[in-house]
């Protein structure tokens, strides 16, 4: 699947599922890229990658020589991250902190090509694969905002209608905060988050556009993409590296 062929997947709501890459990691970032997931997403936001390590986790994903592609979590709405991840190969970018429709428009806007947007004309690594026509490049890139704030969940209508967007996505622990949780997954207000999480997943629906969720596992990923949420993605690769080899030294008994 190149990135126009899962473009085309996401925008038509069909279901695609992704894991999380928060580690300047290359080569375990090839083999989690051979597992199958349809997407691995790296965080420029709150993992550990620079724009080099964004550019080696890129082309470590490409490496596996399966249909896998590779998005970027930018770390902020602002078209210089946004354009240098998409230079670097990325298939689209995850924006966080979209409060507004005018944020989401924003963008839109830095990652594609006049007369569309503002990006500069500079594709580097994305013209390995999607070419030098501007028009091309945009038809083959994912814009996805996130809604995580209790501003852009008051606004979540409005930036689902947001011209040129291709889907939101739900980052769950600040999402959780903006409800009035004391922490992510406080159970006290488990109430409105699943009432949120509804909205959202509802909203994009019937805006036609794609509905993302960030989940703990396989299981919740699965039960989300039955509530209506057409992507998901599942944990990250340091949560599960701790999980593992905590399960490893409990199982010696000797802890």
């Amino acid at each position: 699947m190149n990135s126009k062929e899962f473009a085309d997947r996401l925008r038509a709501r069909e279901s695609v599922v992704g894991y999380w890459v928060t580690m300047d990691a290359p080569v375990a970032t090839e083999r989690i890229a051979r597992v199958g997931y349809d997407y691995v997403v790296l965080d420029g936001q709150h993992g550990l990658l620079g724009i080099r390590g964004l550019l080696d986790g890129l082309i470590a994903i490409e490496a596996g020589g399966t249909p896998t592609v590779g998005l970027v979590r930018v770390e902020a709405n602002n078209a210089t991250p946004i354009g240098r991840a998409l230079d670097a190969g990325a298939a689209g970018v995850i924006v966080p902190l979209i409060d507004t429709a005018e944020d989401a428009a924003a963008a839109v806007r830095a990652a594609r090509y006049p007369p569309s947007g503002i990006r500069s004309f500079g594709p580097t690594r994305a013209g390995l694969r999607v070419g030098p026509v501007p028009a091309e490049s945009d038809a083959a890139t994912v814009v996805l905002a996130m809604i995580e704030t209790r501003q852009g969940l008051e606004n979540v209508a409005a930036i689902c209608a947001t011209p040129g967007l291709d889907g939101i996505y739900v980052g769950p622990s600040d999402l959780c905060l903006a409800v009035g949780g004391r922490y992510p997954g406080d159970p006290e207000v488990a109430e409105a988050f699943d009432a949120a999480i509804e909205l959202i997943a509802r909203t994009a629906g019937e805006a036609g556009i794609a509905a993302g969720v960030h989940t703990p596992s396989g299981e919740v990923a699965r039960r989300r993409l039955g509530e209506g949420y057409t992507f998901a993605t599942v944990s990250s690769d340091l949560d599960h590296l701790q999980a593992a080899a905590a399960a490893h030294l409990a199982a010696t008994g000797l802890r």
